[in-house]
């Protein structure tokens, strides 16, 4: 604390620009450091504080008055970002000005005067039965890991599991008889997710087949489940990359991400029957009502609920 502390002060009296990076820098470390926020959190108010930093074209966050951060709220909307993206930004700031704040650069805290983005809530994109099934048998025989690519989407799928989860899921953490895996999600909350006897059997295939010529390339024995072309963790970013090449094959919708996925995963649950507490556990969510989303979507479900229940269906 102290040592940051004789950072900021001698930042001070350098030019706005570098003052900037200074802070900044000390911020993100206080995220990582004293929050203990997960990496991708950190990595997000970084990209968040870089665009703030872009709108101030040098000026210094010490000579800012509650118009300016106004005109900076509409300058994220000339810059055409989404509504929720724009709230981001906004909680991101204030916490930013808030730590500013602690260290004694600001006196006061003006971001904490900006209002809330309202948002209207959006229904997420959920693929039907059909092109699930369409999407997971994309990989063929002519990709080269098409094992590992079909035993990834199988996952993705069957568990609901983010991509971030996904890329960290170690072999220790997959139980494949009993079909379940362990799975880390944000804040480290650890979660147990059942899987199906497909995704059990892409997952078998490719850890008899591609998975130990992966491992060969290796320096050493590596613990996670799906491997990169070099033996190291697929990250998470080309599990998105693989994620888009294979949607655009099965001529599936060309917004689809890991998350739609996730999302399509959470429908066809609720819409076979599954308790909505059941569906938040598997999904990891800290909140009911984030998984209340998906009741929107599932018109038949709620149908049948209806048409069982009400006296007069």
């Amino acid at each position: 604390m102290v040592a940051r502390k004789r950072k900021l002060l001698v930042a001070r009296s350098q030019a706005p620009q570098k003052l900037e990076g200074r802070w900044s820098t000390a911020f993100f470390d206080y995220l990582s450091g004293e929050c203990r926020l997960a990496s991708n959190t950190v990595a997000a108010y970084r990209r968040d504080i870089r665009r703030f930093q872009t709108w101030l074209k040098g000026r210094s966050v010490r000579k800012l008055t509650i118009v300016d951060l106004s005109d900076f709220v509409g300058w994220l909307h000339t810059e055409q970002l989404a509504p929720a993206s724009i709230a981001r930004h906004v909680v991101t700031v204030r916490m930013y000005f808030r730590y500013l704040q602690l260290e004694g650069v600001l006196k006061e805290n003006l971001a904490e005067l900006l209002g809330s983005q309202k948002l209207w809530q959006r229904i997420p994109e959920v693929l039907s039965p059909d092109a699930v099934t369409r999407f997971l048998l994309a990989p063929n025989r002519h990709d080269s890991y098409w094992q590992r690519d079909r035993a990834m989407l199988e996952m993705l799928y069957a568990t609901g599991c983010r991509a971030s989860e996904l890329s960290s899921l170690r072999t220790q953490d997959v139980h494949l008889n009993e079909g379940y895996c362990k799975c880390q999600g944000k804040g480290n909350k650890q979660r147990i997710v059942p899987f199906g006897t497909q995704a059990a059997r892409a997952v078998r295939q490719y850890m008899e087949t591609e998975r130990p010529q992966l491992v060969a390339r290796a320096s050493s024995p590596p613990p996670w489940l799906l491997l990169s072309r070099s033996g190291r963790l697929l990250r998470r970013e080309a599990i998105w990359e693989l994620v888009k090449k294979y949607a655009a094959r099965a001529s599936v919708s060309k917004s689809i991400s890991p998350h739609t996925l996730r999302h399509s995963f959470a429908t066809h649950v609720l819409a076979g029957g599954a308790d909505l507490r059941q569906v938040q556990e598997m999904l990891g969510h800290a909140s009911i009502a984030t998984t209340q989303i998906y009741t929107h979507i599932d018109s038949t479900r709620l149908k049948k609920v209806h048409s069982q229940f009400h006296p007069r269906a």
